[in-house]
């Protein structure tokens, strides 16, 4: 047992890393379902009334323990680009704009090739979160910006933002906002009436009031009008009995022996002055982590030792989600009278949408929204000593340009900003533009020093930033404004609040760090639940794509029950798990994938592949699949007489509503047949038909002792049957019939497979070399010329 781990250790069914947009969505569907379910959030939590206003307050909210900082904002600052993230109780919902857009359904690409080499691939459809976008916008209450309404009907910056669209000809729409402008739904929306409780209640226990068009939302909404997620499922997660401990940051995780997980934590104090805290340890048997982007690609990093076998694609498919700030100057409204007023209204209230080379159009899409400011804005001109601000300024910008120049890696900003702010800060007047969209996740995270560093270069993005900037342009023009980029892109640096990636979710460990539900490949029971999982970037505000990810990932785990066992897992023999590997060299151990498309013909109620092949061929009905095959350990592999490996994917026919996922599969590589000079490559997929009925592809490529010019044809030929319910392996003669087909693997479609190995692990070369060899051996064996 680990010396932090004591006998009596707090043991609970499910512990959540951090409270933003996965953990919440986690913690409450967790919590509903009866499971005793422990939040740990390294913040505060923050009341309505709470969040900081005063030059004074400001200078002290931000995150920063080392220096008794203990705030909202936790900035970063890598080479290239800064970052803006959340601490508190509520995570990013606490200081983000509000905005529910849902990604769109041609942006979750397949296989789209990156500038550097590799691929963007989602293996997730929208199709298939479309459900839990639905469940994610009700509880969050999403709501069209009520511009229609009079007492919205005045908010120059969003008409401004139409005109704009109309005159360029591109879409706009009024953003779907996680805000209350009504008391409750259905209720005529007003400013500043008090809104009713839910049925949950709410965990502050303090009134909240409609919208009063203040554009505070990204400073944190004193109003309690955002309905962020401590008011919504962070409550409801409470009501449910979630124990909700903020101040509480995890230090380390680690698998048990056992089963489950152990997490290290300290507990914060911000009223003592800093001091060694004590470590502290809690056990689970499902552990969640969504510490965010930053925060949960750095645990699986810090600790990565602890988890043999971990994908290789840790680190990888960063992105900053295309996030651009830029200003139009002395913006007029279309009638040349009056500024516009950028502070009235939420942050933001509409989007332009520039349309993707998947849609037919020049570029990568992206997302042009309008932006606020706080209108309080005024005390930091009155009440700012310019004099005394110019020099503080000169000195922290000189400090960090010593640390550019030295490439040190310490990448935490939080104590310069608030040394910058002090009592006080310079401001201008402008009109803010936000852009995102889809940038190139090219991007890696690793340690460096014992910090958190990106390598992530703009440039491979530069015609995305330059179309979205040309746009910009354009806009400024048609409202009369002088544009403006960040100060900072003179270094072509940018600020992003929204970084993806880290631990991407991937069809097979070579990659991804998580399956397509967000479990880790090799650790049964362990989820990463945050922007850290997407492969690439959302396009859209990533908040409610990964709030859905999260409730599509709390529907899988809650169908598991009991603890699950960890470390680097053997595979499964059919139906049949199989123990883990328990020898001392089960963390070298290297895995292999690859992926196969096959495409046939398929009639129901016919039980002969053969005929009903000829049948579908002649009525046009189609059945293909594709696959992603994975070895977990390939020297077991080659070992058992089954090699059985795990087949993952989807298959696509009409008769069953459309491509449907592979909820488990198996493949046999040469598995016995019933004679000695004859191999069966076997498949085994359950899956779920668009009626909801289970059904069981069983298939067979017939290796046998045959004419060298047979080799082609039997190893690309696949026979099936297609059997009612989920069908375990032996029971085939038993089971009900569907219907039956056949198979073929094409040259393209081979040709393409070739380039899908992939291995994970120490010996990836060898590993793939031995492979290849049994492979070739065995049809030789079957293949050979008899003399």
């Amino acid at each position: 047992m680990h010396a932090a781990e004591r006998a009596d250790a707090e043991h609970v069914d499910a512990v959540v890393v951090g409270s933003g947009f996965g953990g919440s969505v986690t913690a409450y569907r967790l919590a509903e379902a009866g499971r005793s379910v422990v939040v740990l959030e390294r913040g505060r939590d923050y009341p309505p009334g709470s969040f900081a206003r005063t030059p004074a307050e400001m200078s002290r909210a931000f995150w920063d323990p080392a220096e008794q900082l203990y705030g909202l904002f936790d900035v970063w600052s890598f080479r290239g680009f800064d970052s803006v993230v959340s601490s508190g109780l509520g995570g990013g919902s606490l200081i983000y704009a509000n905005v529910l857009l849902r990604k769109d359904e041609r942006w979750f690409v397949d296989e789209e090739a990156l500038p550097g080499g590799g691929y963007e691939c989602w293996p997730v459809s929208r199709a298939e979160l479309d459900p839990h976008y639905d469940a994610v916008e009700t509880m969050l209450g999403a709501t069209p910006y009520p511009l229609e309404h009079p007492a919205f009907a005045a908010t120059p910056k969003t008409h401004a933002m139409q005109d704009a669209a109309a005159e360029l000809g591109l879409d706009w729409q009024l953003a779907p906002l996680a805000v209350s402008f009504a008391p409750e739904p259905g209720a005529a929306p007003g400013l500043g009436l008090p809104l009713a409780d839910r049925p949950y209640g709410n965990l502050h226990g303090t009134q909240r009031v409609s919208c009063r068009l203040c554009g505070e939302c990204n400073i944190g909404c004193n109003d309690g009008s955002k309905n962020s997620l401590d008011h919504t499922y962070l409550s409801a997660a409470k009501h449910h009995g979630a124990d909700l401990r903020t101040l509480h940051e995890v230090k380390a995780i680690r698998p048990r022996p056992e089963g489950g997980y152990a997490v290290d934590y300290v507990v914060h104090d911000p009223e003592e002055k800093a001091r060694r805290l004590p470590r502290r340890t809690i056990t689970c048997d499902r552990l969640v982590l969504a510490a965010g982007t930053y925060g949960t690609s750095y645990l699986l990093l810090r600790d990565r030792e602890r988890f043999p076998g971990l994908s290789q694609a840790l680190g990888t498919r960063f992105s900053g989600n295309g996030d651009l700030l830029t200003f139009l100057l002395r913006a007029k409204d279309r009638a040349r009278i009056r500024p516009l007023d950028a502070s009235r209204g939420p942050v933001i209230t509409s989007a332009i949408r520039l349309p993707d080379e998947v849609d037919g159009a020049s570029g990568r899409g992206a997302y042009i929204q309008d932006g606020g400011y706080p209108s309080f804005v005024d005390w930091m001109v009155e009440e700012a000593d310019v004099t005394h601000e110019i020099a503080r300024m000169a000195r922290v910008l000189f400090e960090r340009f010593c640390a550019f120049i030295s490439h040190a890696p310490q990448s935490r900003t939080s104590k310069e900003l608030s040394e910058l702010i002090g009592d006080g800060a310079l401001s201008v007047s402008s009109l803010p533009l936000l852009g995102m969209g889809r940038d190139v996740p090219d991007g890696l995270l690793r340690l460096r020093g014992g910090n958190l560093d990106v390598r992530w270069n703009p440039d491979t993005s530069d015609a995305y930033f330059g179309r979205v900037r040309a746009t910009m342009r354009r806009i400024a023009h048609v409202l009369g404004a002088r544009y403006a980029d960040n100060p900072i892109w003179f270094r072509k640096r940018i600020v992003t609040v929204h970084p993806l990636g880290g631990a991407p979710m991937g069809r097979h460990p070579g990659e991804g760090v998580c399956d397509p539900w967000g479990e880790v490949y090799g650790f049964p029971g362990l989820y990463i639940a945050d922007g850290a999982a997407l492969p690439g970037s959302v396009g859209a505000n990533p908040s409610l794509t990964i709030a859905a990810l999260a409730d599509r990932l709390s529907t899988r785990l809650l169908e598991t029950t009991g603890r699950v066992r960890t470390g680097p897992v053997g595979g499964s023999v059919n139906d049949s798990a199989c123990e883990p590997e328990k020898s001392g060299d089960s963390p070298d151990r290297t895995s292999l994938s690859f992926t196969e498309e096959m495409k046939g013909f398929y009639t129901d109620g016919v039980n002969a592949p053969g005929a009903g092949e000829a049948a579908g061929r002649e009525a046009g009905r189609r059945l293909g699949f594709r696959l992603t095959i994975t070895v977990d350990d390939v020297e077991r592999f080659l070992k058992e007489p089954e090699h059985t490996a795990q087949a993952e994917g989807w298959i696509d026919a009409a008769v069953c509503g459309g491509r449907r996922q592979v909820e488990r599969g198996w493949f046999n590589l040469f598995s016995p047949g019933d004679a000695p000079d004859r191999r069966l490559m076997r498949y085994r997929l359950h899956f779920t038909d668009d009626k909801n009925r289970p059904r069981t592809l069983s298939g067979w490529k017939d290796i046998r002792h045959h004419p060298a010019s047979r080799v082609w044809p039997d190893t690309t030929t696949l026979y099936f049957r297609l059997m009612e319910g989920h069908v375990p392996d032996g029971e085939d003669d038993t089971a009900a019939i569907a219907g039956a087909g056949i198979l073929h693997l094409s040259v393209e479609d081979f040709a393409r497979q070739l380039t899908t190995f992939r291995t994970t692990g120490p010996h990836g070369p060898s590993a793939l070399e031995r492979f290849a060899g049994f492979f070739l051996g065995e049809l030789w064996d079957l293949y050979r010329p008899t003399v």
